[in-house]
């Protein structure tokens, strides 16, 4: 990775968003680049909006703060309408197609539409959204090897959840194969 990669995670509380920031950011220090992790919570935290920033850099990185970001994902409308001015030309945004399609794209950026939570439900677990979605965006930007992103996910989850690891894995899959096919 020679650039900069800025992120915005954003969505409901119990979404997953600040696991899927954590997950980004834990990757890129694994394989020896900078990377900073920077959450914000609504006043509630499951339900209410949730959103992080994530910067990925094989330079220093002076601020967690930037204007414009990158990558934004979406997981629900609020947070689309919130931050899709926010995303740089030439950026890229993932939203969530299983709860709704913008009635506006900005200009100068690549917008894809992935339903995860649909994609989720099928294996199983409403749950895994977020990984689904990383995984698309993964299969547009393959920012990390899947063996570096399968360490990261065994190490956050845990020994208590270490049982979740292996549908975790089989959603950033799907997230993938979803792209791979064309978004179909």
């Amino acid at each position: 990775m020679n650039k900069t990669v800025r992120f915005t995670i954003a969505g409901f509380g119990g979404q997953g968003v600040m696991l899927l920031g954590q997950l980004i950011a834990h990757a890129g220090a694994r394989v020896n680049l900078n990377s900073l992790w920077f959450p914000s919570y609504g006043p509630e935290t499951r339900g209410g909006t949730a959103n992080c920033a994530v910067t990925v850099s094989p330079a220093p990185i002076n601020s967690p703060v930037y204007s414009r970001a990158d990558v934004l994902i979406a997981l629900n409308k609020p947070s689309y309408e919130r931050f899709k001015e926010k995303v740089a030309p030439g950026g890229i945004i993932l939203y969530n197609s299983s709860l709704f399609e913008p009635e506006d794209v900005p200009e100068n950026v690549k917008i894809y539409g992935v339903p995860v939570n649909d994609i989720a439900k099928e294996l199983g677990n409403i749950r895994v959204a977020n990984m689904v979605m990383l995984g698309a965006y993964l299969a547009l930007s393959p920012l990390f090897e899947d063996e570096v992103i399968h360490s990261v996910l065994s190490d956050l989850l845990g020994a208590k959840k270490e049982s979740m690891l292996a549908l975790n894995v089989e959603a950033v899959e799907a997230g993938k194969r979803y792209i791979a096919g064309g978004g179909k």
